[in-house]
């Protein structure tokens, strides 16, 4: 009963994929979108209410500590909340339920209660978010004597700008215990990882920052331990300015683009950046630099390297808004592919 795992996209399929989202934009489409999304939930809801578990359409995102998951999580929810600051510290799983209403003009965030199903009253400080995030970390490793829990921060944050994504969140990789830590914090670390990256319908999104030459990298080989030939992989490219100034020519940044010899012929990396600056600003002006980030990449590969770039093979796998985007219209189709076998199995229980 597992949802069908993702295989990577032609470049076909996801200009089609992206077609269909800018046409989506309007308030009827929406309105459809966030009906399925709903619906399934209730039909989720209604399975877990009787002792089933299914396999619900989630991405994993995961990546070493520095390799840019937290801002890429605050870009998708299209605004801040600190949640850099915590991350160093924190050692649980955070379930981000993220859920498109374009009447929440401001995020309304609700955390679930850690010993019930129920969601407390709204957040709405961003930086109360990040408090409640370590301190809940805190309290339970406290309770348990340990330096890593399995047992998820829920948050489900309703907002105007963000999509209908489920995304879990998990520590990012280490190489070393921090001080006071038990010295093999890492390996319980990888270890939660590869649990919670494991079930066959989850989506993984990979982050590597673009400094990192995949020949070198850390953390890939942990990655294929779980799904070897990346047919349930995304990976995605984060810092991608830092890397792009170093290229003058079409055939270097061509031969970068396409990461050959490294992730396999069908896997296509997305290559991303994000605004740098980190003091407070709007929700508004936060999501009006992520696209002009997006813009200014997108111009230099166009007009700032020699010759260009082979813009028909990449240019849908540049950019924030590519990304996005695509993650959507991946769990869509999963949440579209998972409901006849989860109202069949409710029919069939309700028969009984």
């Amino acid at each position: 009963m597992a949802t069908p795992t993702p295989t990577k996209t032609p470049v076909e399929k996801s200009k089609r994929s992206h077609s269909h989202h800018h046409r989506s934009r309007d308030g009827s489409s929406f309105s459809s979108s966030l009906s399925r999304f709903e619906a399934y939930n209730r039909l989720q809801a209604a399975a877990v209410a009787f002792g089933e578990k299914l396999p619900i359409p989630e991405i994993v995102a995961l990546g070493g500590q520095s390799d840019g998951k937290s801002s890429l999580l605050e870009a998708l929810l299209g605004f801040r909340f600190n949640v850099r600051e915590v991350e160093m510290g924190t050692r649980r799983p955070l379930i981000l339920q993220m859920v498109h209403d374009p009447s929440a003009l401001e995020p309304r965030c609700r955390f679930q209660e850690e010993d019930s199903e129920e969601y407390g009253s709204p957040v709405v400080s961003a930086s109360t978010i990040a408090d409640i995030i370590k301190s809940r970390t805190e309290a339970l490793l406290k309770k348990t004597k340990t330096s890593v829990s399995t047992k998820p921060i829920i948050m489900r944050a309703e907002f105007a700008h963000c999509p209908n994504l489920t995304i879990i969140d998990t520590p990012g990789f280490v190489l070393k215990a921090k001080k006071g830590e038990p010295e093999n914090t890492p390996e319980e670390i990888l270890s939660m990882v590869k649990s919670l990256a494991s079930p066959p319908h989850r989506i993984l999104l990979f982050l590597q920052q673009s400094s990192v030459e995949w020949c070198s990298s850390l953390w890939l080989d942990s990655i294929r331990e779980i799904d070897p030939t990346f047919r349930r992989t995304i990976v995605v490219v984060s810092k991608f300015d830092n890397r792009l100034k170093e290229f003058s020519d079409r055939w270097e940044v061509d031969r970068y683009l396409s990461a050959s010899g490294y992730l396999g012929e069908n896997t296509r990396p997305f290559f991303v950046a994000l605004p740098k600056e980190r003091n407070t600003i709007s929700n508004d002006e936060f999501r009006r630099q992520i696209s002009q980030v997006d813009a200014e990449v997108l111009r230099h590969l166009h007009d700032g390297i020699k010759g260009g770039y082979d813009e028909e093979k990449f240019k849908p796998y540049i950019g924030f808004c590519s990304l996005r985007e695509y993650l959507e219209s991946e769990l869509q189709k999963r949440y579209k592919e998972a409901a006849p076998a989860t109202l069949a199995l409710l029919e069939q229980r309700c028969s009984e």
